[in-house]
């Protein structure tokens, strides 16, 4: 935080009065299971982003983010979304719904800074935007708690930028706690905390460098793929959601809906169980049982949802070879991104050779970042 508090010094001539920061998060199980009310098994980084906001005397809105080296400006009376704005349009967002609350209008310097690598699927934006809102809300004088300040998220997220997201995006980073996982319920939102702790593992994220194209367009095809077999199985059975029935259900349909289809939501009925099954083996401590879950897992998404890519698989089934690997993953949206490796210090040298050898084979350079479990939002001032 002293690093921000300088940068925030530097460029406004003023220290800040309230420094905030949320963690980066990765999805661990289940994210491919929230449209069908699933849940989805997460963890906050050690990667974080942290806002550094001061009051003004005019009401000027002043934005900094240090890492682009860019800056952007409005005011109370013209806050509103513009494209052109991009990153600042966040924390827009949130002033715009805390004014709406009945917060006094005030005019705010505010810097941003932070290391979780961005456009990988390991949260920056909703790291951003949960540490904008603590910022503000703490500099308000608004004492609205981890519920409040998901609602303000949701609110610059939705409403004021029109973005979509699932239920999970913004509790992670609030209420997450050292050492452990969260469960989000998508069905009503709730968290849960799961103990999750490697012992002397190393996690690793690799970026796997691999271009993606037509991401949302395959993932619509995925949701509307569930919302198929959702309309055949409620002809026989009442349920809502694909959560209402079982992996056994779908035999029922085989030869009535395209194999494909009935594949993919076999993996989401079987994903279920092995959110429920895993947040059980972690409260165990049994890290073993809970990385044959991980990699059972993994082989779904290549095999029945079909959003892995050969550049990742390589990835995922070169680390398992390793000894001393607990588990691998393909982790977020898919089609390329990112896995997540956990296995010893001592396998460490071995898996950066594995990456030398994937570069050589397909051409891209991956990205490591060891990482660890962290809590959620943190104030100072």
């Amino acid at each position: 935080m002293k690093e921000i508090a300088e940068l925030h010094s530097q460029e406004f001539e003023t220290p800040p009065e309230i420094i905030a920061s949320a963690p980066g998060t990765l999805r661990l199980l289940g994210e491919h299971t929230e449209d069908s009310e699933g849940v989805v098994l997460s963890i906050a980084l050690s990667q974080r982003v942290w806002v550094a906001v001061s009051p003004r005397r005019d009401s000027s809105l002043r934005f900094y983010a240090a890492d682009l080296n860019e800056r952007k400006r409005t005011s109370l009376a013209n806050l509103k979304f513009k494209r052109e704005d991009r990153w600042a349009n966040l924390p827009k967002g949130v002033l715009s719904a805390l004014f709406d609350q009945g917060a006094p209008a005030q005019g705010f310097n505010v810097t941003v800074a932070g290391d979780i690598p961005q456009g990988i699927g390991l949260g920056s934006s909703a790291a951003f935007v949960a540490a904008s809102a603590a910022a503000f809300a703490g500099a308000l004088g608004k004492n609205i708690g981890n519920d409040g300040i998901v609602e303000l998220c949701r609110i610059a997220e939705a409403d004021f930028c029109g973005r979509s997201f699932g239920p999970a995006e913004h509790v992670v980073p609030v209420v997450s706690r050292p050492g452990t996982a969260v469960s989000v319920d998508a069905r009503n939102g709730r968290p849960r905390l799961v103990p999750f702790d490697i012992g002397q593992s190393v996690a690793l994220i690799t970026d796997s460098r691999v271009p993606r194209f037509s991401v949302d367009s395959e993932l619509r095809q995925r949701s509307e793929d569930c919302r198929q077999c959702l309309n055949h199985l409620g002809r026989r059975h009442s349920g809502k959601s694909l959560r209402d029935y079982a992996p056994e259900d779908l035999d029922e349909l085989m030869g009535e809906l395209p194999e494909s289809i009935r594949r993919r939501c076999l993996f989401i009925l079987e994903e279920m169980r092995r959110v429920f099954e895993a947040e059980d083996l972690l409260a165990r401590g049994d890290l073993a049982g809970f990385g044959k879950v991980m990699n059972k897992s993994h082989a779904g998404l290549r095999n029945l949802l079909e959003v892995s890519c050969p550049e990742v698989d390589w990835l995922v089934k070169r680390s398992t070879e390793i000894e001393g690997t607990l588990c691998s993953r393909i982790t977020g949206k898919g089609f390329g991104g990112c896995t997540i490796t956990i296995l010893s210090r001592q396998a460490l040298e071995e898996y950066m050779s594995r990456l030398e050898e994937y570069e050589r084979i397909f051409g891209f350079k991956a990205a490591v970042y060891e990482t660890t479990v962290s809590g959620g939002i943190e104030l100072q001032g």
